[in-house]
């Protein structure tokens, strides 16, 4: 039977608009990351384009420039040896070879050659230094001798550069100057690229002329070009190659056997018709720029996994600290289980889905648990509240609840519609309650107050529904015989009609709508008027006569008791000091004082300078105490010394509903009262010879303590004649008179006094 766990589903706990707000949080912050992580990538992304790109226009320009000056370079060579052709044209003798030779090393110094040479058409050599012996066989000088400035090489150390050699505009031989081959490595060995580009020449073919130091990756070009190059990178092969052969340049990049970005651009050479080739990494510019977007990466990655780890923990510290608020929002500090918190939201949810008259709430309280704390301490009256709840607990089942509310009070969601069943169920409860308390050594029995509510719509708000069970536990029925009371529309209608009066009570008073009765007291051997007592009545404009037993009980609970009591007196001063005033006679008149008043010591005060103000004397002022303000012995020694106190202020103090309640013979020798006032009960069957004694006891009683007797509730013949016989002092009731408003009262004094025996 026993529920093990306290709080319902957890999720219902967790307010709707904090749990929307705090997800949507993580949701806009999940995107803003993947948000941020994309627009990284794609600037990113966006940057090593750019950066390929303007590599690409870099690489262009650079080799276009390159291009253009070995172009210069080498026109300025085939240049240098057409203007050397025109200065050897006016040799007519080269019978001298130690003169040639001489002349031939002066102009090879002066245009930078290592050797000049001349060859005719007869094979006749003529040179600045020795050279090979096949030199006239040479591809380039065929060539020259054809009429093509051409270079041979020779030894594969050393480039011959040739023109015709012309005399009146005949070929008649080839003049040739011989250069290192380094001297061409170094200016095709571009100083832009930073090291890191290669660059030779071929002829339009592809055949390598010139290549730089290391010659491997030209003599392998076909090589480099992965195998299963994409469409893109063979068109762009074949392109090159067409575009060689038509003297056109381009460029284009692609990706190496080992996976390197390569550019590869290529530039024509007129001066000999040859095609200059360069090859760079693709990063040459983005390698810097990449070290800094990798960085960058990190940087992001880094703040990005910092965030989500911060988020992270802030998502654990929240959990943790809405367990912590889940706690101390939804747990009792006495108990350790459910509050009044949980208790709510586990009866929405046991209602939420449940049919009309399923459930039934009840309310258990604890009946004068004060003495417990005042008797035992508070720590001994928390065990209590802890072992109360324990029992209850116990006797549920998991599709119930129970929580402490506040106090003394106990909630419980039970699965039960039968009125019977309900009581007994509870019945069991209070008896383990009980039986474990008196094991537990505990001296007094408790007494658990129930009362009972059965949800007949589960739509209701619970705290509804709970005022309906305290209701019901609040009744006087159950007050009275401890059983469980069920709530009925009557007690919603009783507080209904309580706020109402409540609320209409300010502009009552305000305007006038109460009003004040007198009822006469008869003294009994005379029958002239000895007194009145001041009685209040509610004339309401919308309502209409509201009876005193409605809205008295009421303005005694909360305290408003008091200010209509002084209104009461007030109005008593005032129509005491008109008949003063008038010549009319004048006779004391009692005001009821509730309980309520002796809850402010300035209560005697406040009554003394209203009939100071109106220069009332208080001789002729009674204040009417109820049994029920002796209510303990703290409570009688506190009234005994406020009934001192009016007897010097002069006031007259009367005891009124004698035997009505808890009073006893022993009040009268205890309080110094002027009157006593008999219940009307004592008066209802004066036939009884024991009704005699007592009243006539009471009577004599009053007499020896200096104080009269006055009869309530007088009606008939028979029972004045009663209270003539036992030797009464004075009558009130209906016998005489009902109460009446002043102006009535005022007539029935006059008619009274003038037939004393009316």
């Amino acid at each position: 039977m026993g529920n093990k766990g306290y709080f319902p589903d957890s999720k219902l706990f967790r307010p709707a608009r904090e749990f929307f707000h705090y997800k949507r949080s993580l949701i806009t912050l999940a995107v803003l990351i993947v948000f941020l992580s994309a627009a990284a990538i794609w600037n990113a992304y966006g940057l090593h384009r750019a950066t390929k790109e303007v590599t690409s226009v870099y690489v262009s320009d650079v080799s276009l420039q390159l291009a253009d000056d070995i172009d210069h370079r080498l026109g300025t060579i085939l240049q240098n040896l057409q203007m050397l052709e025109d200065n050897l044209q006016s040799i007519e003798d080269y019978s001298d070879p130690q003169a040639v030779r001489q002349l031939f090393e002066s102009k090879a110094k002066l245009l930078d050659f290592n050797s000049l040479v001349l060859v005719d058409l007869d094979g006749n050599i003529y040179s600045s230094h020795p050279i090979q012996n096949d030199f006239l066989n040479l591809p380039g000088v065929q060539a020259s001798m054809r009429g093509d400035n051409s270079v041979s090489f020779l030894d594969g150390q050393s480039i011959a550069y040739s023109v015709p050699f012309y005399k009146d505009g005949t070929i008649v031989g080839v003049l040739a100057g011989v250069r290192d081959k380094q001297n061409m490595q170094n200016l095709i060995q571009p100083s832009s690229f930073s090291g890191q580009g290669l660059t030779c020449i071929t002829d339009c073919d592809g055949q390598v002329i010139i290549s730089p130091t290391n010659l491997d990756p030209f003599l392998q070009l076909d090589d480099i070009f992965m195998q299963n190059s994409d469409n893109s990178v063979v068109q762009n092969i074949q392109k090159m190659q067409s575009d060689m052969k038509n003297h056109l340049d381009g460029t284009f990049s692609f990706t190496a056997v080992d996976g390197t970005e390569l550019i590869l651009s290529y530039y024509t050479l007129d001066s000999l018709e040859w095609v200059l080739l360069t090859l760079i990494p693709a990063d040459l510019i983005s390698a810097q720029t990449s070290v800094y977007v990798a960085q960058t990466f990190l940087i992001i990655g880094s703040i990005i996994l910092l965030f989500v780890g911060i988020l992270l923990l802030s998502a654990r510290i929240y959990r943790i600290h809405y367990r912590q608020l889940e706690q101390a929002a939804f747990l009792d500090p006495v108990t350790g289980r459910n509050n009044n918190a949980a208790f709510q939201l586990r009866c929405r949810q046991l209602l939420r889905d449940a049919p009309p008259n399923t459930y039934t709430v009840a309310l258990v309280n604890i009946k004068n648990f004060k003495l417990i704390n005042e008797n035992f301490g508070s720590q001994r009256g928390n065990e209590v509240l802890r072992a109360v709840l324990h029992l209850l607990w116990e006797a549920i089942t998991p599709q119930e609840t129970a929580a402490r509310a506040d106090a003394d009070n106990f909630y419980l969601c039970l699965r039960e519609n039968d009125p019977q069943k309900i009581r007994d169920r509870l019945r069991r409860m209070t008896e383990a309650v009980s039986q474990t308390q008196q094991a537990a050594g505990f001296p007094y029995p408790l007494i658990l107050q129930q009362g009972a509510y059965i949800v007949e719509d589960p739509t209701l708000d619970v705290r509804i529904i709970q005022d309906r069970a305290k209701t019901a536990c609040r009744s006087r029925t159950s007050l009275e015989d401890g059983q469980c009371i069920f709530y009925d529309a009557v007690y919603t209608q009783k507080m209904q009609r309580e706020y109402e009066l409540n609320a209409l009570f300010e502009d009552s008073l305000k305007h006038g709508d109460f009003r004040v009765f007198l009822q006469p007291k008869v003294w009994v051997e005379s029958g002239t008027v000895g007194g009145a007592e001041a009685l209040v009545r509610w004339f309401h404009p919308q309502l209409g006569t509201i009876s005193p037993s409605d809205f008295i009980p009421i303005f005694e609970q909360n305290g408003k008791i008091c200010r209509l009591d002084l209104f009461v007196f007030e109005q008593v001063c005032k129509t005491l000091r008109r008949w003063m005033q008038e010549g009319r006679a004048v006779f004391p008149i009692s005001v009821n004082l509730s309980r309520q008043h002796f809850k402010n010591p300035d209560t005697l005060h406040q009554f003394q300078q209203i009939a100071q103000q109106y220069q009332i004397p208080t001789s002729l002022l009674e204040l009417e105490l109820t049994e029920s303000i002796f209510f303990d012995d703290q409570g009688i020694e506190h009234v005994k010394e406020q009934i001192d106190e009016m007897h010097r202020m002069g006031f007259q103090c009367s005891l009124d509903d004698f035997g009505a309640g808890y009073s006893s013979l022993g009040l009268l020798m205890e309080f110094d009262v002027d009157s006593v006032k008999l219940d009307r009960r004592f008066f209802l069957d004066v036939t009884r010879p024991k009704t005699r004694d007592v009243v006539a006891s009471i009577t004599q009683l009053s007499k020896k303590i200096g104080a009269y007797t006055v009869a309530e509730g007088i009606e008939t013949p028979e029972q004045l004649e009663f209270l003539r016989s036992t030797r009464g002092d004075m009558v009130q009731g209906y016998i005489y008179s009902k109460p009446l408003d002043i102006p009535e009262f005022e007539e029935w004094v006059r008619e009274h006094t003038l037939d004393p025996e009316a």
